[in-house]
């Protein structure tokens, strides 16, 4: 018989407690304790008896133990595979956040509408059949194999898996189930974990596939406790500006596969285009040479990229200098302005900087340094950079060029897009094969170099 039992959640960091307390002691908050009934009745489980009759381990020697590649299945879409590692994983649990309104309903649905040859069940909380159907119109017209539910339950929800035997389980989203196990709402701490592994059992007993969509906070982090990221065996960020049709998915956890590398989509009316080549939507294709525009060749992950940097210099007109930087660090901006007074004896503290990264896209990589002191120079002298030339390069406090890591890969990106010259700091030159790339490779070892070579 089920045994009733009283537990206090967290519901800030999921923290569980015998009693009401008022102030956490794991993450500080006030006042977020809330009581919830926890029916325990593990007999009918069936996914929780077949990993309890699993064979006991036994110690090893590292060297004895057996492994083989873990067999994988292709989602037929390039870029999603590129960030699992290569496709699903047999048994894997996946957790995918994002902003409302992204597409990440729209992506899920996308791969399972595409998947050749197997048995997807798809899972909504959130829609209704008729607006998935209307949404898989729009994607594809293709007949396919791809089974809708609109289920809350988990329990309703593993009998349909148990009749219909599915290859991939999708699930719309995480946050909108209910297992009868706990008697809270929807979307409480303890709703979520519980039925989180409930799908973990699932997943590892039959070995299928299991993808959850999970809504996020004000904060950007997923709702839910902590630990709902450390049960999953995969968690992807799906990101972009809602002002910009692309989209950008993050590997943050991946236990089969690097989270270094990333898939780049974008938004069409009918549905999520793959972007083979990234830097085709972040370079401006104009006509005429403008002052302040300088391009950069940067790395996401493992994935090089060259984007465009624009740069406005004026005077400033109520006599306070304003500084302000879209898609870059403000605070680097301004130690950069501060490297170009002090080093080059460039006077810019009393005018107006305005710096913006086309494409609407945020980038961090240190070898953007270059670039952004270019631009900022050429908007100042209102002479235009040649737009065959890209940087990649950091600066330092002293106004020196600095090397960065895979030089390699950024030279070759532009030299496969038809860039004529790349300036680079003179210790990455060092150890480069320049027989090897048509591009002409510039060494600098200080700014006053760079601006010599451009400007002089």
């Amino acid at each position: 018989m089920a045994k009733n039992k009283v537990f206090y959640y967290c519901q800030n960091c999921g923290a569980q407690s015998s009693s009401w307390l008022g102030k956490c002691p794991h993450c500080g908050s006030w006042n977020s304790f809330v009581e919830e009934v926890v029916k325990r009745d593990d007999s009918n489980n069936k996914w929780e008896k077949t990993a309890a009759n699993t064979t006991a381990s036994t110690p090893k020697l590292i060297h004895e133990v057996t492994y083989s590649e873990e067999e994988r299945l292709s989602t037929m879409n390039h870029e999603f595979d590129r960030v699992l590692g290569g496709g699903l994983v047999k048994g894997s649990l996946l957790l995918i956040g994002g902003e409302p309104g992204i597409g990440k309903s729209t992506l899920l649905l996308q791969i399972a509408l595409t998947m050749p040859g197997k048995k997807i069940l798809y899972v909504s909380g959130e829609e209704s059949e008729q607006q998935i159907r209307m949404r898989a119109e729009r994607i594809t017209a293709k007949p396919s194999n791809c089974y809708v539910v609109t289920e809350t339950s988990t329990q309703q929800i593993f009998s349909h898996i148990e009749s219909l035997q599915p290859d991939v389980v999708v699930v719309d989203s995480i946050q909108t189930l209910t297992t009868s196990v706990i008697e809270s709402s929807a979307g409480s701490v303890s709703q979520i974990k519980e039925c989180t592994a409930e799908f973990q059992r699932f997943a590892k007993a039959t070995g299928t596939p299991v993808i959850l969509i999970g809504h996020i906070t004000k904060d950007g982090a997923i709702a839910g406790p902590k630990i709902l990221e450390h049960i999953v065996d995969c968690v992807l960020q799906f990101e972009g500006d809602r002002n910009y049709g692309y989209r950008i998915l993050r590997s943050i956890k991946n236990r089969f596969g690097s989270t270094a590398e990333l898939g780049i989509f974008e938004m069409q009316s009918s549905g999520l285009r793959e972007v083979a080549n990234p830097s085709e939507i972040l370079l401006s294709h104009r006509d005429e040479s403008l002052s302040g525009t300088a391009i950069s060749a940067t790395l996401e992950g493992m994935r090089p990229m060259l984007i465009e940097i624009q740069a406005l210099v004026s005077s400033a007109v109520y006599g306070t200098p304003q500084r302000s930087a879209t898609g870059f660090d403000l605070r680097r901006m301004s130690m950069l302005l501060a490297v170009l007074e002090k080093r080059c004896g460039f006077k810019l503290g009393a005018k107006d900087v305005f710096l913006n990264i086309a494409g609407g896209i945020r980038v961090d990589d240190p070898a953007l340094d270059l670039a952004v002191v270019v631009a900022i120079l050429s908007s100042n002298v209102d002479i235009p950079i040649n737009s065959n030339d890209c940087f990649a390069a950091e600066i330092g406090l002293s106004g020196e060029i600095r090397p960065i890591n895979r030089v390699e890969q950024r030279i070759a990106e532009a030299d496969k897009l038809g860039f004529e010259r790349i300036f680079v700091s003179k210790y990455n030159a060092k150890a480069l094969d320049k027989t090897k790339y048509n591009i002409e490779i510039v060494e600098l070892g200080i700014i006053e170099e760079a601006f010599r070579k451009l400007f002089a």
